[in-house]
């Protein structure tokens, strides 16, 4: 299965998307500025992805198509690596009754657009969006993403010495991600 999706990446309520330390209102302007590192620590935290997770590996992944090898930061290359060790150890052979990632922003799944309720939402026993088969889909959709960059990564890896050791890590990592 790929990850296709129509929506465009202004659509992507992020808003209304969870990170690993509250909404993703900031990951528009963290991929624009570059902030691979803070990135990382939103969409990434202890092996766990989070709403976040499948939308911003599609929009990097759609940029690391236009960019020159050379212009590529070991910082990014270190988030997908982030991304890819906490996939390593999940089987996501399926992704159980989401069938495509525009399903992930069904408004059953997004948080309110008030962020009034947000603690007490934390504290339910499966927080909005974080039920098994949504909380499965943004592992699933990160995989099939990662996987779908194998070409962009072995492209840098061939033009960018310096990343190529990270991007070996990566690329093995990926050979054990079981998404397809």
């Amino acid at each position: 299965m790929k990850a296709i999706t129509d929506i465009q990446i202004p659509d992507v309520p992020w808003h209304r998307l969870t990170t690993a330390y509250g909404r993703g209102t900031d990951i528009p302007r963290f991929i624009e500025e570059k902030q691979y590192a803070s990135l990382a620590g939103l969409i990434e935290h202890q092996g766990t992805l989070w709403q976040v997770t499948p939308w911003t590996i599609l929009v990097l992944m759609e940029k690391l198509r236009t960019v020159e090898p050379v212009q590529v930061s070991i910082e990014e290359i270190d988030l997908y690596l982030a991304v890819a060790s906490a996939l390593a150890d999940q089987n996501i052979r399926d992704v159980g009754l989401i069938s495509s990632m525009d399903e992930l922003l069904d408004d059953k799944y997004l948080w309110p657009v008030q962020e009034d309720g947000d603690e007490e939402e934390w504290e339910e026993e499966e927080p909005r969006g974080y039920e098994p088969d949504s909380f499965y889909g943004y592992y699933y959709f990160s995989g099939v993403l990662l996987k779908q960059g194998v070409a962009e990564f072995t492209r840098i890896m061939s033009g960018n010495e310096d990343l190529a050791p990270r991007i070996r890590e990566l690329l093995a990592l990926l050979k054990h991600i079981t998404a397809e």
